[in-house]
């Protein structure tokens, strides 16, 4: 009972870190996904023409 309560904290608290580094990097976050964005339709385009085939 213990060791599963100290589990749920420990992922509560891994939880709260991200959040709160998210909240803090916010800007570097969106230069993230923005970034990705870019690729992920170079990769969709790629798939679109694989499958036109």
């Amino acid at each position: 009972m213990l060791n599963k309560a100290i589990k749920i904290l420990i992922g509560v608290a891994l939880v709260a870190l991200g959040i709160y580094l998210i909240v803090i990097w916010w800007g570097d976050v969106l230069a993230l996904i923005r970034g990705g964005l870019g690729m992920g339709l170079i990769l969709a385009g790629l798939i679109f023409f694989a499958i036109l085939d």
